[in-house]
């Protein structure tokens, strides 16, 4: 299929309605966070939602590698905020999280955060303070830093990626915080959107052209599995780190929530249409885009694009303290399926009280047996750890469910799923744990403060699947 310069045309007006956050904003940077209004279904009134400077996505920040970032938060929501840089190496009074690292911004008031940008990649903000709710009803934008010497690219996109859970009416649907969500996948929404808006007609691309595209799972709990038809993309770097260029695990670019991919995606010579469908649920396997390919274009022999390394401890294994982190709870509790199957097929009637006791009372699950709940501020720290030190975590997730890692602060890198080595030599700040997997990473304590870490399925962090590593 040929699609003519007019087809073209009328695809980039439209699929241009999807957002902003591939602009960058002024030098002078504010974010200011209030309830406003989206255009997320095409054809479907508009959404009440709360965003960042009347935008959603916010708008997208861009920084170069080595600059001093300075940015103005000015809360207009009705209730507490803060803004959580996720993935930047920021010191512990800028993390942004209520009540650990700072103060939660009060309605009306203002905070001022500033830090320095050692790393360049792809990274995003959002809140952290009752997250749930506030990512979901569209707090979330881009954060970009640029590397001192861009790679040539034709086109550098940035796709924040969402979903959301609507009514009929196009409203935000509400019962935040109920314990179906908690206790199981978390809030998977019934709304897919790129950069805010659900795609109304095909994305343009020109044929030849060599692409950077940026992906940001921004969404609550929503896994996204992608997958590129005819085109090859490869993946040049995770969580904003620079990684070995190759090609995605079967073909499938896989984001578990705040997870981030940067890739190379090189445009077939000939006109065209592709689809880009998501795979993870194969029970609910989808269309997220179509991309239409304008024109004929020249093909040219590309060496793989390998972007530089950014700045960051490399762990000493020989010399690594080892911890082990332990995931408990959630809906069919693998430990009660073997009390059942230990007891001949009957269960424990005081595991099962306690399990509903627990989850009435909200502790739905737990790392290494601490249920911390939102809002519950004083709690010993999971670990503490010495600056300066190596240290291997090997994380089992004894649950029935996935489990983004996320670990604010420092950076960790991949060492193996299941006993057996990753490749690519991952530097990460979240995991992705599918349910019954052990994941070995280690990162060295760099960073002084006390920093959270928590599953990004944002109901399962508030149902107790949070706690914090102490450095000091």
């Amino acid at each position: 299929m040929t699609v003519s310069r007019r087809q073209f045309l009328a695809a980039s007006a439209a699929f241009g309605a999807l957002g902003p956050a591939a602009r960058a904003q002024p030098a002078g940077k504010q974010l200011i966070p209030g309830p406003s209004r989206a255009a997320i279904v095409p054809g479907q009134r508009e959404t009440e939602v709360w965003a960042y400077n009347d935008s959603v996505p916010g708008p997208t920040l861009r920084f170069r590698q080595g600059e001093r970032a300075r940015i103005l938060v000015e809360n207009r929501l009705g209730e507490e905020t803060t803004v959580h840089w996720h993935g930047v190496r920021v010191p512990n009074a800028m993390d942004g999280v209520a009540h650990l690292t700072q103060p939660p911004i009060a309605p009306g008031a203002r905070f001022t955060y500033e830090f320095d940008l050692p790393d360049a990649g792809t990274f995003w903000y959002h809140p952290h303070a009752r997250s749930a709710e506030q990512v979901e009803r569209g707090l979330a934008g881009a954060f970009i830093v640029d590397e001192r010497a861009p790679p040539g690219v034709d086109r550098d996109l940035v796709w924040v990626l969402d979903d959301w859970r609507l009514t009929p009416e196009a409203a935000v649907a509400g019962e935040f915080g109920n314990l179906m969500d908690a206790s199981h996948a978390g809030r998977i929404g019934n709304t897919v959107t790129i950069n805010g808006r659900v795609p109304s007609a095909p994305f343009p691309l020109q044929a030849g052209e060599r692409l950077r595209l940026r992906l940001i799972n921004a969404a609550n709990a929503r896994v996204f599995g992608l997958e590129f038809g005819t085109l090859a993309p490869t993946i040049v770097a995770l969580d904003g780190h620079p990684v070995e260029p190759h090609a995605p695990l079967g073909g499938r670019v896989v984001l578990g929530p705040a997870m981030r991919a940067d890739l190379i995606v090189d445009v077939a010579a000939a006109g065209g249409m592709v689809a880009i469908n998501d795979t993870f649920y194969r029970q609910r396997i989808y269309k997220l885009v179509d991309l239409a390919i304008e024109g004929r274009g020249r093909a040219r022999a590309r060496t793989a694009l390998r972007l530089p390394a950014n700045p960051l401890a490399v762990p000493d294994l020989s010399r690594a303290e080892r911890h082990v982190m332990e995931f408990g709870g959630g809906m069919m509790d693998p430990r009660l399926m073997r009390s059942i199957r230990e007891r001949g097929g009957q269960p424990d009637p005081d595991m099962i009280r306690s399990m509903r006791e627990r989850m009435l009372a909200g502790h739905v699950w737990s790392i290494n047996g601490q249920s911390v709940r939102h809002g519950e501020h004083h709690h010993e720290p999971l670990l503490t750890l010495e600056r300066g030190r190596s240290y291997v975590l090997a994380m089992n997730n004894d649950t029935a469910w996935h489990h983004p890692m996320h670990l604010h602060g420092m950076t960790f890198r991949m060492l193996s799923r299941n006993g057996v080595a990753v490749p690519h030599g991952e530097w990460r700040d979240t995991a992705l744990l599918d349910p019954g997997e052990r994941v070995e990473i280690a990162f060295v304590a760099d960073n002084p403060g006390d920093w959270m870490f928590h599953c990004h399925v944002l109901e399962h962090q508030e149902a107790g699947m949070m706690g914090t590593f102490r450095v000091s």
